[in-house]
């Protein structure tokens, strides 16, 4: 993916979302970003700035995007960025040190190249061959060893399935869960974000991914009495057989008992056509 060298619109890009929030329904997804990329933000010469784009109708998401970025590197700054003006309006009098409110979109309207963007729970209402284009604008936004994060998580964020991507395109897919609530991983199904949700069917990678977790998870049933913790990591370690996870040392053990197992782009592309 390369720059654009356009000049920036003088419209948000876009289009206004349901807005549904919840304080912490991105926990995950936010442990998952301080975990893997606060290197990323500790390497930063200056102070980093994280995007949160499209937070919604209540600011709960930057805040504590904040919080849990400065645990990994204090100097972290966090910019909510919404197409809907009156949505950042009422953000307006949470704003501290080291946390904004602007009018925007897809654009991302800051003067400097953000460390990361998040964007979750917001191309869910777009068509799917709309995400490429949108994926490809955000990208060439991130600074050098930027992120983005885009995905999807249920109400009360039980549930997440999200893409990261660098400056070069789609990286990893990561699937996040609260594990006491699990009845098979293909549940996860219904989180997909929109560039795999319509590819769950015969033929797909990201279908064949879901029907070999169930069977790794079907036949991990004894280690259901030492509890769904056990049992998932058993299920992961024997996926990971057949499926390019990320992180089979110790660290990625850690993300896996935290609920998560993280999947190389490539194995899980949708196919052309």
């Amino acid at each position: 993916m390369s720059p654009r060298t356009t000049p920036p619109p003088s419209r948000p890009v876009g289009a206004v979302t349901r807005g549904t929030t919840n304080p912490n329904r991105l926990r995950r997804m936010d442990r998952w970003i301080a975990a893997v990329h606060g290197p990323a933000l500790r390497r930063s010469a200056g102070a980093p700035v994280a995007v949160d784009l499209g937070y919604g109708a209540a600011p709960w998401t930057a805040v504590e995007l904040l919080r849990r970025l400065r645990a990994a590197e204090p100097r972290t700054q966090v910019v909510g960025i919404e197409i809907e003006p009156a949505r950042v309006a009422a953000a307006r009098p949470y704003e501290r040190e080291g946390l904004r409110f602007l009018h925007g979109g897809f654009e991302v309207p800051l003067p400097e190249r953000p460390l990361l963007i998040r964007a979750a729970n917001v191309l869910r209402q777009y068509d799917e061959d709309q995400v490429a284009g949108v994926w490809e604008r955000l990208c060439a936004r991130l600074a050098p060893g930027g992120l983005l994060v885009e995905g999807t998580c249920d109400e009360i964020g039980r549930r997440h399935v999200w893409v990261a991507l660098g400056p070069e395109g789609p990286r990893t897919v990561t699937f996040a869960t609260r594990l006491g609530s699990l009845e098979r991983p293909s549940d996860l199904a219904e989180r997909l974000p929109k560039a795999l949700i319509h590819r769950n069917v015969p033929g797909e990678p990201v279908h064949a991914f879901l029907r070999d977790f169930d069977r790794a998870w079907a036949a991990s049933a004894p280690y259901a009495s030492l509890g769904a913790r056990q049992r998932w990591l058993r299920a992961v370690r024997d996926l990971a057989a057949d499926w390019p996870l990320t992180g089979a040392g110790p660290d990625g053990l850690r993300r896996w008992r935290q609920g998560e197992v993280t999947v190389n782009w490539t194995a899980l592309a949708p196919n052309s056509g």
